[in-house]
């Protein structure tokens, strides 16, 4: 890709979200965050400020970074944390998020905005969140010395920057100091591109990010009364084609196994779908705690956000859901840090920790809802198994964490603050 069709891709781009935004709330909330950015920036960065710049694309990536952002909180309190992200699926719920000194939209990737963003915020370090690849911003950053890390970042070989017309991918790679990867296959992809000087193989930060969550977990008291002397089977993150298939599922499970099934989309629209899908076997959270008989009930929907990591701590069987969309399954190691057996759909290889935890034998893809349904019912019927995968899963979670020290270190060895 030329420099001058990135441009043009970058202003189709914001065309597009402009005219979604009459229709679309989100596109709004896009567009109505950036605007006036310099005026809004400049009136609160306060100068002579030392500051460390973290980009996060969305929420995920918020949440992969989060052990970084309060490690690095801890060990250099006298910078300034100024935290950005690209969509409004991030920016909006951690706006307030007290971890950062300041939360900005990104402005989007122009010449002018890169230079006047990075003239405005003065980093001592940028840090890149697993994607993002702005090249004007990267050009900026390269281009005043200021030294700039990629994290946890996981590389395929069908990715622009290792196909003939990646060049102008390539070049944003060279803008890099130094690129913190997930695992050695990507190193070896950079390695094939001639950047081999600069990587370091330090894991994915979002071991440590669930690690602290299993540590400060909290009890939900309405899960444990659903719960009762039952078993559960907890989906999270699903989608309209896992439901399809755990409702299968729910006429095979035995009288002492429940379901909880926390949905990606919680608008009224698709919960309403949800009671409609399970029928009088079906309660809400939210009018759980008015159920006199909710004992009797077999399937708990999940409608608020939030809630989903603590959940899985009352799971002996998880479903990850996505797994049957382009998109790919979402967040795995959220139930495998409580040692819990995980099914989930076809899609999930570009996903290092999926595929880790597949070779692992703690989790398992399936085609369909016939695959599903056999699994669900060998995993239940055999206790011993699942005993098995915990002990597989604890250890290997403890061999998997510690990213965001490896990567501070290499900030510390190579005195980058």
């Amino acid at each position: 890709m030329s420099l001058l069709l990135y441009n043009l891709s970058i202003r189709l781009y914001r065309f597009g979200i402009g005219v979604s935004s009459l229709s679309n709330e989100k596109a709004k909330s896009w567009i109505v965050g950036r605007r006036d950015w310099r005026q809004h920036m400049a009136g609160r960065l306060q100068p002579g400020e030392c500051r460390i710049w973290i980009h996060c694309s969305s929420l995920g990536e918020f949440e992969q970074g989060r052990p970084l952002i309060e490690l690095i909180r801890k060990r250099y309190p006298d910078y300034k944390i100024v935290l950005t992200f690209f969509s409004p699926s991030g920016y909006e719920p951690r706006k307030n998020y007290d971890g950062a000194d300041y939360v900005f939209y990104l402005p989007m990737d122009s010449a002018a905005n890169a230079r006047d963003f990075i003239g405005l915020v003065q980093p001592a370090l940028a840090l890149f969140v697993k994607y993002e690849f702005w090249y004007h911003y990267l050009s900026e950053l390269k281009g005043n010395n200021i030294p700039t890390l990629l994290v946890s970042a996981a590389f395929r070989a069908n990715q622009p920057f290792f196909q003939r017309h990646g060049s102008l991918f390539r070049t944003m790679l060279h803008c890099f100091t130094h690129l913190h990867v997930q695992d050695a296959a990507s190193a070896e992809l950079l390695r094939s591109i001639g950047i081999s000087q600069n990587v370091s193989v330090t894991g994915d930060t979002r071991y440590d990010r669930v690690a602290a969550i299993r540590a400060g977990i909290r009890e939900i008291p309405e899960a444990v009364a659903f719960r009762g002397d039952c078993k559960i089977l907890i989906a999270g993150s699903s989608w309209p084609e896992d439901e399809t298939i755990l409702r299968r599922c729910l006429n095979d499970l035995p009288p002492d196994w429940k379901l909880i099934i926390a949905p990606h989309e919680i608008d009224v629209s698709h919960i309403n779908q949800l009671k409609d899908l399970f029928g009088d076997n079906a309660v809400t959270f939210s009018v759980l705690h008015m159920e006199r008989a909710q004992a009797s009930r077999r399937v708990l929907i999940i409608d608020n956000m939030g809630m989903l990591s603590s959940l899985y701590a009352y799971g002996n069987i998880a479903w990850v859901g996505g797994g049957f969309r382009k998109g790919g399954i979402h967040n795995t190691l959220e139930p495998a840090v409580f040692g819990t057996p995980i099914i989930m759909g076809p899609v999930y290889k570009k996903f290092v920790e999926a595929v880790k935890l597949v070779e692992l034998g703690a989790a398992f893809p399936v085609a369909d809802a016939e695959g599903g349904l056999h699994l669900i019912t060998q995993l239940i019927a055999d206790e011993t198994r699942r005993k098995d995968i915990h002990q597989k899963l604890e250890e290997f979670m403890s061999r998997e964490t510690g990213a965001a020290e490896r990567i501070l270190g290499q900030v510390q060895r190579d005195a980058l603050l």
